[in-house]
């Protein structure tokens, strides 16, 4: 019945794998890795991933960052285990960050196209409706010199100058009552040729 290796031979195994790793033999690598990838993936990276394909890439990023640094690598008596799980755990912390970061680059995107959808918005908003402000004050003109200078001169005292019946009165060199008998009829001549314009 064969012997079972005892801790302090496979620590002594693993020493000897790791100097002819350090001399130049990294195929000396494969033993170790095939004996502690299960137990990286598995206890170590999957638990902090959760994504097979995301732990398996970092995986295949561990043992190749360990032959990468086999040389900063220390033989103190205990198994490179250790070592190895630490730069996992550095893979996996390097995924989150990353992750984390694009997450918040599209999000930022996201706002970022959303603030400028609605700055364009509303520019075009104020575009049009100065347009139409300006295609307003227009069609006023119009209708205003369709209809007598009388009645153009109480519409824009009492309605564009804004000035009080007593006051537009005085300029217009009237009595209130006469006033309101003249802005009445001039409204109605203002809004029958502003009617007939906006058919």
């Amino acid at each position: 019945m064969a012997s079972i290796p005892s801790l302090s031979d496979e620590l002594e195994e693993e020493r000897k794998l790791v100097e002819a790793a350090k001399a130049g033999n990294l195929d000396a690598m494969r033993p170790i890795f095939d004996k502690y990838a299960g137990p990286l993936y598995s206890a170590v990276i999957m638990p902090k991933l959760g994504d097979p394909a995301a732990a398996e890439e970092v995986l295949r990023d561990t043992m190749s960052t360990a032959i990468q640094k086999i040389d900063q690598f220390t033989f103190t008596g205990k198994s490179i285990f250790a070592w190895l799980r630490q730069i996992a755990v550095n893979k996996a912390y390097d995924v989150h960050r990353h992750n984390q970061r694009g997450r918040k680059l599209v999000v930022a995107m996201t706002h970022e196209a959303e603030a400028q959808a609605l700055h364009q918005e509303a520019a075009d908003a104020e575009i049009i409706a100065r347009q139409e402000r300006a295609a307003d004050q227009q069609r006023i003109e119009e209708a205003l010199c369709k209809i007598n200078e009388r009645y153009q001169k109480a519409i824009r005292l009492r309605l564009m100058d804004e000035l009080s019946r007593e006051e537009c009165a005085e300029r217009m060199d009237l009595s209130v009552a006469t006033f309101d008998v003249v802005f009445f009829r001039a409204t109605r001549a203002f809004r029958k040729q502003f009617g007939e314009r906006e058919q």
